[in-house]
């Protein structure tokens, strides 16, 4: 195990009417809103009309960005940062999933940055102030509700690049699961792939000794399963619902990977792929994961058969590490297919005509990857093997 900090300063708010804590979470704060959302759902089902009328008893001017996209946009980002550099906002409220957050995360740096928030994403630059933001999600997928990273997509260059700053957690946080009860069964099956892709991101790493943390990586994973299967068939359970937003949260908010750092590679590949052809993220995340997995089995193979043995259920009897581990990855495939999660490239009609391009943006800040360094090669076998 390494040597750590954890800091979180997030106040999560769980649990079923939990919306009325929104007027004295925002009591404090300036009085101008910025409300940032989706395409309207939380219209449809009554959410907005809630909030907003929140957001008036308390006395507070709302203004509103809607229409972000379920791949954030740099041009949505730089419509909210012209709202509060316009209107003087002092506060932003995302009301939405990971990426209604994700976008918020950037615009409340963008609104105290003189620049193009572009330079924040690519790292050309570092915020040193933001607005505060809080969230109320809808959406239990990226845990982007309770930590400080962001996924924006430059439409315009074709690229789409992670990020953070200390200075993006949430002040707060309202996780109500009736809230997540409108959101449709793609969706739901992309969220719960999108969690366990965040575990398998932690869970393969290079330190020792870290028994643990191992042991809560895998608990959460057999939970989502568990849980998942059922919530997919029951979309308005209420219990399956509260399980699945919880899982999600804690998949990435640093609680189960205090002590090392996991690889990310794959979600640096899915971004290349959802770059050029706005695929849904745990749509991509489905189909690459496993054949990254295939690709890097023999970095440690006793890795794969831990995880194979403890959350697939694989009898490791007389097979060697790496066909225990190859056995897992087929289980996990078979369980995401299970669900209704896509398996290949083609399902998106998308095909080798591209592939170049997408290698080429996703090595665009070299070899990455801390379980494996990538190279070009390796990261044109994974799409190869994924079409």
């Amino acid at each position: 195990m390494e040597n750590f900090v954890f800091w979180n300063p997030t106040k999560l708010i769980f649990g079923k009417g939990q919306l009325e804590q929104l007027k004295n979470q925002v009591a404090s704060f300036g009085n101008k809103v910025l409300l940032v959302y989706g395409g309207g759902s939380i219209k449809r089902n009554g959410l907005y009309n809630k909030v907003v009328a929140i957001l008036k008893e308390s006395g507070k001017e709302v203004f509103e960005l809607a229409g972000v996209e379920p791949n954030p946009r740099l041009s949505t980002v730089q419509r909210g940062v012209d709202i509060c550099k316009t209107e003087g906002i002092d506060f932003l409220l995302a009301v939405g999933g990971g990426s209604v957050i994700d976008c918020t995360k950037a615009i409340a740096v963008g609104a105290k940055y003189d620049g193009n928030p572009w330079d924040i994403v690519t790292k050309k630059a570092m915020p040193t102030s933001a607005l505060p933001f809080g969230t109320v999600l809808t959406l239990a997928a990226t845990g982007s509700e309770m930590n400080s990273g962001s996924v924006i997509t430059n439409w315009e260059t074709q690229e789409k690049y992670g990020w953070g700053s200390p200075l993006t957690f949430p002040v707060f946080s309202i996780l109500d699961p009736e809230n997540t009860y409108t959101v449709p069964k793609d969706q739901t099956i992309y969220g719960i792939v999108d969690m366990m892709s965040h575990v398998f991101e932690h869970y393969f790493h290079l330190a020792e000794h870290t028994e643990f943390q191992d042991y809560m990586c895998e608990s959460l994973l057999k939970t989502v399963m568990e849980v998942g299967t059922k919530l997919v068939n029951d979309l308005e359970n209420y219990e399956y619902r509260a399980t699945i937003l919880y899982s999600g949260t804690m998949a990435l908010n640093g609680m189960i990977n205090m002590g090392y750092q996991g690889d990310w590679a794959t979600h640096n590949i899915e971004h290349a792929v959802s770059a050029v052809y706005d695929i849904p993220h745990g749509g991509g995340l489905a189909i690459l994961f496993p054949n990254w997995m295939k690709h890097n089995l023999s970095v440690k193979p006793e890795r794969f058969k831990q995880i194979a043995v403890r959350v697939f259920d694989v009898n490791p009897e007389g097979k060697s590490d790496e066909e225990v581990g190859l056995e897992g990855i087929e289980k996990l495939r078979e369980f995401w297919n299970s669900i209704g999660a896509p398996s290949r490239l083609a399902d998106y009609d998308i095909d080798d005509s591209k592939i170049d391009v997408m290698v080429e943006k996703a090595m665009a800040n070299g070899e990455f990857g801390r379980f494996k360094a990538l190279n070009a090669q390796d990261v044109k076998a994974i799409y190869e093997a994924s079409l």
